[in-house]
């Protein structure tokens, strides 16, 4: 839990719901993303964003946490959203481009209502 401290955590919001993330930004962020942890508070998620619009794999090597995760286009819109199976090394991608990738804890956005068609705002941009 120490980590979390030390991060450096963007808001974005879905629904009315405010979700804090790490951003994984680059080849280094992105290939890391939440491998090896343990623990993912129910607030907090990883924002994927590339340089552009693609189809990106995604996989659960060393990934311990069970995750749901979210593929948003370049206008911001939730084009897809899959289960994720802890260690799964399968590789996940919609079969649409997207720009960005929210991955959460398992279930979240069951929890929060939050579907295909859903918008997302990045509030650390102005």
């Amino acid at each position: 839990m120490l980590l979390v401290l030390f991060l450096q955590l963007e808001k974005i919001e879905i629904n009315n719901k405010i979700l804090y993330v790490e951003i994984a930004d680059n080849d280094q962020k992105r290939t890391l993303g939440l491998m090896f942890r343990k623990y993912l508070p129910d607030s907090m998620g990883m924002l994927f964003i590339f340089d552009s619009s693609g189809i990106y794999p995604f996989w659960m090597k060393n990934t311990y946490i069970p995750l749901s995760i979210a593929f948003i286009d370049e206008n911001y819109k939730i084009i897809d959203i899959f289960d994720l199976e802890p260690l799964d090394e399968t590789s996940i991608f919609p079969l649409k481009k997207f720009r960005y990738a929210l991955e959460v804890n398992r279930n979240w956005f069951k929890r929060n209502n939050i579907k295909v068609g859903d918008k997302v705002k990045f509030l650390f941009l102005k």
